[in-house]
This record gives C-alpha cells, sequence and structure tokens, in this order.
C-alpha cells in the first residue's frame, strides 16, 4: 500500500447520476396506480462513494462528467468532496431504481458518463489512492480507463475498482475487463460481478501473474468474502432502501485499509458503513442533500 494514501487523500473517478428511487407500497399493479414513495436524489457509484469517504473525514477529490448546464449543481451536492466535473453535451446520466424489499431493478440511461474524458484528467489530481468505477466503461473498450490505471500507478498510487455492473463485465468479456483493470490493487464487487470476473481471475492465476487484486465479494446480508475470508455483515437498525449500500462499503473499506493495509480489518469497517447506508433513501449520506458544498468552486474543462 502507498505511503501517500493516508497522507494525500484518494482520487474518486466514475458516474455521477440524477435517481429517480421508487419504493411501491405494495405489489405492483398493472394498468392502474400503485400508491410509492418515490424521490429524487443525486447518485452514481462513483460519486456516492465520494460522499460517504467525506462523510468519514477522508480528504476526497471527485472526477465525473455531467452536462455542462448541471456542473454547479451537481459540485454543490458532494459537501466536503473537492469537485471536478466535466461539463459535455450530453445529458446527465438518470437512473430509476425500483426499490422491492431487498431488491432493485433499475433503468438506466449512462448519458454524460460514457463521455468521461480520463485522458483529460491531469496528473495534479492524482492522490496516494484512486478509486474507480467500471460505469464509466459504458460504450467502450477499456483503452482510456486501462490507460490511467497505468498512469495513476506510475504517480505511485495504489488503486481500487468497483466493477459497477455485470453488464459492463459482459459487454467486454471477462477477460478484457480482467486486462483493463490490470494493476489494481483491490478488486471490490457483488457475488454476481466476482462471478463474472472469475474466469479472468483464474486465468491470470494460471499464467502465475503475481500481481493479483485483493478480491472482495460483498454478498448483502450473508456478508463479505476477502479473498476467501468470510466478514459477517453488520445488521442494520433500520432497513429502507439497499442503493448505495455496495457504495458506502468501499468508503468504510477504504478510509480503513488507508491505516495499515489490512483487507480484513477494512471489510468489517465497511459492513459499518454499508449498514448506515440502507436506512435512508438514495445512496448518500443525508448531509448531502441539506445544505451547500464547502469545497473549492469546480475546475475549468
Amino acid at each position: 500500500m502507498s505511503a501517500r494514501f493516508a497522507r494525500d487523500g484518494i482520487l474518486v473517478v466514475g458516474d455521477v447520476i440524477d435517481d429517480t428511487v421508487v419504493i411501491p407500497a405494495g405489489p405492483i399493479r398493472s394498468d392502474t396506480d400503485t400508491p410509492s414513495a418515490i424521490r429524487r436524489v443525486a447518485g452514481g457509484s462513483a460519486a456516492n462513494t465520494a460522499a460517504w469517504l467525506a462523510e468519514l473525514g477522508a480528504p476526497v477529490v471527485f472526477v465525473g462528467a455531467v452536462n455542462a448546464a448541471d456542473v454547479e449543481r451537481h459540485s454543490a451536492l458532494l459537501p466536503g468532496v473537492e469537485v471536478h466535473l466535466q461539463g459535455v453535451h450530453a445529458a446527465t446520466g438518470a437512473i430509476v431504481v425500483l426499490v422491492q424489499g431487498q431488491e432493485r431493478s433499475m433503468l438506466t440511461d449512462r448519458g454524460a458518463n460514457a463521455d468521461l474524458d480520463f485522458d483529460a484528467i491531469p496528473d495534479t489530481l492524482i492522490r496516494g489512492h484512486v478509486h474507480l468505477t467500471g460505469h464509466s466503461l459504458a460504450a467502450s473498450d477499456g483503452s482510456a480507463f486501462a490507460r490511467f490505471v497505468r498512469r495513476a500507478k506510475r504517480a505511485g498510487a495504489t488503486v481500487s475498482v468497483s466493477p459497477g455492473s455485470v453488464a459492463y463485465i459482459d459487454a467486454l468479456g471477462a477477460a478484457r475487463f480482467g486486462e483493463v483493470i490490470a494493476g489494481a490493487d483491490v478488486v471490490i464487487a457483488s457475488r454476481a460481478e466476482g462471478a463474472a470476473l472469475a474466469d479472468a481471475m483464474q486465468a491470470a492465476a494460471a499464467a502465475g501473474r503475481t500481481d493479483a487484486p485483493t478480491l472482495v465479494l460483498t454478498r448483502g446480508a450473508e456478508g463479505v468474502l476477502v479473498d476467501g475470508t468470510h466478514v459477517p455483515a453488520v445488521p442494520a437498525p433500520r432497513a429502507v432502501d439497499p442503493t448505495g449500500a455496495g457504495d458506502a462499503f468501499c468508503a468504510g473499506f477504504l478510509t480503513r485499509w488507508a491505516q495499515d493495509g489490512d483487507a480484513v480489518a477494512a471489510a468489517r469497517a465497511g459492513t459499518e458503513v454499508a449498514a448506515r447506508a440502507v436506512g435512508v433513501v438514495g445512496g448518500r449520506p443525508v448531509r448531502t442533500r441539506l445544505r451547500p458544498s464547502s469545497s473549492p468552486p469546480p475546475a475549468p474543462w
């Protein structure tokens, strides 16, 4: 683990989204109304993780892409984060999240996230650790993502990757996805994402590669596996919405991992933050929706 991590903080690069979270009061009825709680909140896996890192007191920088008209609004929704948003012509990404108990269905328009320009990110923003989400791989062959991973490693940073969705692994193919994230020190994936990546991981091991990442598999109420070691989940005192629990886990994990690189202890810390996250609607701490940003003004792109 890079000694710069704890001193310099973390750079989070990836998706930022406008979420519409729908929680039906009961079974959805066809061709008629179903009473529901509907909330519009800021989201995006990477932006959610940045918000939770700031909540936990970590120095954090965030880079993402939104429509040019939304740069100021989304910057203000990440208090405590140094925000650098690329303003593009495409619409800001949007997701409709349908929550039914512990299960979710997501209807996704990646929008501006697909236009995130990794090559335009200045070297001056690279911190001791870099966390990347796979959502920015939509409609991409992963080359720019892979170049940025290599650039971060050359700068002396440690790197973690959260694939974000089985769909992005399937779109590239597991072998290619493994090539794109090569060099990452930690991969934090869901059970389904881990299964999709299993062939790539096994191929790397068979090839004798010594740079295999620490694999952290999140499994909801069943806890977490850290390179096969089980870490129990922390029961949530009040479960409202599982949206963003994995993003909060990443923040808790990385904040603890910065101390000594103990991945099992970091996973325990991550489960505690995830348990907090499921108690609120949406994927971010409540404070991120209630007060303006205290961050520096967004940098021009």
